[in-house]
């Protein structure tokens, strides 16, 4: 797998597209002034706990009070809230914790109301982005993370992570970091760091600390509401996250964001700087890497695959529910359950891509077509648990009901992802919505596909005058137009002519 990563540079946003082989996988917009991302830093001024909730509500400067929870405060808030209030009144001049008395750890089984009260200052981090009429979610256990690592304060415990299943390559990294980290910090180790010399870890861990020593001196007098740390930008934090060797490249359309990434990834992996790329062409940097296409395609209503196949996606506000359609997709040489086996292990890439795509979050139900072997509803099941293992947010896969669902749970840290595909319909007068003119061609193209079985030689296309003068046009000296290259493609005499009685999107197909 290879993995590019295209940047486009707006006036008042910033987009970035995850390809995978080419294929779009991931898609995030970052508004130019969006100040409450998640890992995000405040110093936030507790307005009232809720004993009924066990949680209280904390201003940090958005218009909604965050949500902060009584187990969201973790086990040393009290050493925090010490640290926070003795910075705020000025009586401290170090960031190191070497000489800091760390104070009891909270009960798990505590109330709201013995850890704050109204009018407490309170150090506190982003754990979800505002949603809809939510305020952001809001954690004190502060963390910092890193290339290799996340940085806890006033902890001492070493950590790591799960995916390291080499247990000598455990007790190495363990012993390592213990050696190097500070006193009165822990670390959860991450995968990335399988391998990696004393060095590179001991530069990552120092970069960490620099960031607390920052929050340390930003926190000295500070007001309510002031922001004290920001997080990486979405670009760096997704290099950050998922940078490797498996990253072709990465292209983005502004000099000043270029410089930028270049600058970051000379600290983080200085051998893959090279794989930076300022976009100079005129063309629009999404449809020159057929981003904008991809995006047309996978975020209507109805996401069609290969020949035929199709996913129907809903939204409520209660859950997400995705139905599996086979379409035309029927081979003859198989029965039923073979048919309807091969049509959902295709499905289950695409559901599994179509989550992390648009970030859908809380209980997704996907309905599969009804399979009567017990052997394939869990081949199904492992395939779907297979294809959302490179998905980072945390979920859960249960197994198909006999109705053939299957539920998902999948955590939301940020607003869904939701792009209106349609556009307004350039044939009438009205308020009319038409599906994008950028599908018409593979909805041509697939459509051909399911009849070639059942057509000899000659196949007539019927078009608006605009498709078919698109679907004639020679791309180049070498190049041969799209009728010609169908012809060759299904080895049929394919011809496309115009009608102007159509409208823009309608088209006939005639045998011959």
């Amino acid at each position: 797998m290879k993995y590019d990563l295209i940047i486009d540079s707006r006036p008042s946003e910033v987009v970035l597209a995850l390809l995978r082989d080419g294929l779009l996988v991931e898609l995030h917009k970052e508004k130019h002034d969006n100040n409450f991302s998640v890992g995000d830093i405040y110093l936030g001024k507790v307005r009232k706990t809720v004993p009924g909730l066990n949680a209280s509500f904390v201003n940090v400067g958005y218009e909604k009070d965050g949500f902060l929870h009584y187990l969201d405060l973790g086990p040393q808030f009290n050493s925090l809230k010490k640290f926070t209030n003795q910075a705020i009144q000025k009586k401290l001049n170090t960031a190191s914790l070497k000489n800091f008395k760390n104070q009891p750890n909270l009960s798990k089984e505590g109330a709201i109301n013995d850890a704050l009260k109204g009018g407490d200052l309170i150090l506190t981090q982003i754990s979800k982005e505002p949603i809809s009429t939510k305020g952001p979610r809001l954690t004190t256990e502060i963390s910092l993370a890193g290339r290799y690592m996340v940085l806890l304060p006033f902890s001492d415990k070493v950590s790591i992570s799960q995916k390291i299943d080499d247990n000598e390559e455990q007790k190495r990294l363990k012993k390592l970091i213990r050696s190097i980290k500070p006193q009165g910090f822990g670390v959860i180790i991450r995968t990335v760091a399988m391998g990696k010399k004393v060095a590179e870890l001991d530069t990552d861990l120092k970069n960490l600390y620099k960031k607390w020593q920052g929050i340390s001196k930003k926190l000295i007098g500070a007001q309510p509401n002031t922001r004290i740390h920001g997080e990486l930008n979405k670009a760096s934090t997704i290099l950050r996250d998922l940078l490797s060797a498996k990253f072709n490249s990465i292209y983005v359309n502004n000099s000043q964001l270029h410089q930028e990434l270049k600058e970051y990834l000379t600290r983080i992996a200085p051998k893959q700087e090279k794989i930076v790329k300022l976009h100079k062409k005129e063309s629009q940097i999404f449809q020159e890497f057929n981003v904008t296409k991809q995006i047309k395609g996978a975020f209507g209503k109805n996401v069609t695959m290969k020949k035929g196949t199709y996913l129907v996606i809903e939204h409520t506000e209660a859950l997400h529910v995705i139905d599996v359609n086979s379409g035309k997709k029927v081979d003859a040489k198989k029965d039923q359950e073979e048919n309807a086996l091969a049509v959902n292990l295709e499905a289950a890439n695409e559901v599994a891509r179509q989550l992390r795509l648009r970030d859908m979050g809380g209980i997704i139900v996907v309905d599969f077509i009804d399979m009567k072997h017990e052997k394939n509803r869990t081949l199904l099941t492992e395939k779907l648990k297979e294809a959302m293992s490179t998905d980072k947010a945390k979920h859960n896969v249960l197994p198909p009901t006999k109705f053939g669902l299957i539920q998902i749970t999948r955590q939301r840290v940020k607003p869904e992802m939701n792009i209106d595909t349609q556009e307004k319909c350039p044939m009438c007068t009205g308020n009319g919505k038409i599906d994008s003119s950028l599908l018409i061609i593979d909805q041509i193209e697939t459509k051909i596909h399911n009849l070639s079985s059942t057509f000899d030689k000659n196949l007539n296309i019927t078009t608006h005058p605009f498709v078919s003068s698109y679907i004639n046009q020679k791309r180049g000296w070498f190049s041969s137009s799209i009728s010609k290259n169908w012809s060759k493609r299904f080895s049929k005499n394919i011809t496309v002519v115009g009608d102007e009685r159509l409208h823009l999107l309608q088209y006939s197909i005639i045998k011959k």
